[in-house]
């Protein structure tokens, strides 16, 4: 199993700036209204140098990724960030609400080394090219990764969850976000509780919830280092290892959201419906209908759809039976199962998009801009881990994480 260790954290200096300045949502979330809304928040706003605009003479020699590392060095200089003095596990508490629920999600910053996928840390999830080139630019001009990779394993003794729980006092630093998420950070550099957290999530499988891009990128930076440098030892590196937040699977404050898909070139509804028939029972909705409480009502292998033809609700029940050519760790799955029997229809479909809001997804229908909606149920921690396990990816999208782990909370800064 990888190592897991603790590490001289790069901070904001909570004497100089304020939390809720300074951090940023994940770098593929953020829209180019919230991207100029974070650069007014403040001139030392994460987002500025993990996701920073493209200028019109923009070039080989001076880019955003030139213009990153620049902003690294100097507010390093203005000690804007601050070089931990000691290796601490940095332990992140998220108090949100969901559905109607107040809830708490608390994990840990750590290092872990860097191994293959499936060796250790288990990807789930399918990835793309373009968002790897641009994160692996990012790392090579600033030696750090700026935001962690989402984690999660499976601990039945729950020392480092329980040692997570007991934290308290003050946060080094904390901070809101726009959808009123509080985020909290706390240093852990007591020996005892470092070894006692080091050792137990040491000896786990890491599955990675959130972030496949930055682990991908971080295994393909540290190949690229090892032929630079040469390797004649095993002394560790840098860059043999990656920052991720870990949290215990069986925690109650981890939420995962299903991702609804908009579809443009479907088939008229007769059509639709007759192909549809082979393998799910289809019952007719009001269009006003709360959609996402009838799906998960319903439970799982369940969909709804909406029609822009009709401007009415389905809810498709799937029958059951096998998927050829179908892994069957695969089978079970929702995504799965609407890739297979709806998606790859012959049914005229020519564009696929994503949409977390049911609501938000029949609005562009309604405007023309998609034809139809289908809305899932999440996809559950336990159907991660079996997929995970069996070295096999979902499809793109198949998870989304709530709430979303803010960059600029800590960054791992490589020490040369």
């Amino acid at each position: 199993m990888p190592k897991i260790i603790p590490f001289n954290g790069l901070l904001f200096n909570a004497r100089k700036v304020a939390g809720s300045d300074v951090i940023a949502p994940p770098y593929d979330i953020i829209s180019p209204e919230q991207k100029d809304a974070l650069y007014s928040k403040s001139p030392y706003n994460i987002v500025r140098m993990d996701f920073g605009r493209d200028l019109p003479d923009d070039n080989e020699k001076s880019n955003r990724y030139t213009r990153a590392a620049a902003l690294l060095d100097n507010w390093v200089k203005e000690k804007i960030l601050v070089r931990d003095d000691e290796p601490a596990f940095y332990a992140y508490e998220l108090d949100y609400r969901t559905a109607g629920l107040n809830k708490t999600l608390r994990g840990v910053f750590a290092l872990v080394e860097i191994v293959e996928p499936g060796k250790g840390v288990w990807p789930h999830e399918e990835t793309r090219a373009k968002p790897k080139a641009d994160r692996l630019e990012i790392m090579r001009h600033c030696m750090a990764n700026l935001s962690p990779v989402y984690s999660i394993y499976n601990s039945s003794e729950k020392a480092t969850a329980g040692l997570l729980a007991s934290v308290s006092g003050k946060p080094y630093i904390s901070a809101s976000d726009e959808d009123g998420t509080l985020h909290r950070l706390f240093r852990i550099t007591d020996r005892a509780q470092t070894a006692l957290i080091s050792k137990e999530l040491s000896e786990m499988s890491i599955f990675i919830a959130d972030g496949h891009h930055r682990y991908e990128v971080a295994l393909e930076f540290k190949k690229e280092m090892d032929r630079k440098t040469g390797r004649s030892d095993n002394s560790p590196r840098p860059w043999d290892y990656v920052m991720m937040f870990l949290a215990d699977m069986s925690d109650s404050g981890i939420t995962i959201l299903p991702t609804h898909r908009m579809v443009k070139g479907i088939s008229p509804s007769d059509a639709l419906f007759a192909k549809l028939a082979a393998n799910f029972s289809i019952t007719e909705l009001p269009g006003n209908i709360d959609i996402s409480r009838e799906v998960m009502k319903a439970g799982k292998h369940v969909f709804g759809l909406y029609l822009g033809e009709t401007h009415k609700w389905s809810l498709l029940k799937y029958r059951g039976g096998e998927l050829k050519n179908v892994h069957p760790a695969l089978q079970a799955l929702d995504v799965v199962i609407l890739r297979e029997l709806i998606l790859n229809l012959e049914a005229g479909i020519s564009d696929l998009a994503y949409e977390m809001s049911a609501d938000e997804a029949v609005k562009k229908t309604e405007t023309g801009s998609y034809d139809a909606v289908f809305v899932l149920n999440a996809t559950g921690t336990g159907d991660i881990e079996r997929v995970a396990a069996a070295g096999l990816r979902m499809p793109a999208k198949s998870t989304y994480f709530y709430p979303k782990l803010m960059t600029g909370m800590v960054i791992n800064k490589f020490e040369l």
